[in-house]
């Protein structure tokens, strides 16, 4: 599946136009690669990582869409893999 339609039918892009300027401003990472085309090809199992609101939102793909469906649906395609609170850890440390 393309990447700009997999952010689309994910919900992760507000609209197709959207999730082809992620694509190609060259912020994305696919796998650890930068990605600079709407159109590299996902599959199950691969990561993609890039800025969103000020951070960087890191996803695991789990499965693939057929359509753009509701937020519920569209939230099971992808796992969020970086922590949403900060560490106590390194909480500590800012605070010193």
């Amino acid at each position: 599946m393309r990447l700009d339609r997999f952010l689309w039918y994910a919900r992760l892009a507000g609209s197709r136009s959207m999730a082809q300027g992620i694509a190609r401003k060259g912020t994305l990472r696919l796998d650890g690669r930068r990605i600079d085309r709407a159109h590299a090809p996902v599959r199950v199992g691969s990561v993609l990582a890039f800025p969103w609101n000020g951070r960087v939102r890191i996803v695991r793909i789990e499965a693939l869409p057929k359509r753009r469906g509701p937020p519920a649906e569209a939230a099971s395609l992808y796992t969020n893999l970086e922590s949403l609170v900060a560490n106590p850890v390194d909480e500590s440390e800012a605070a010193a």
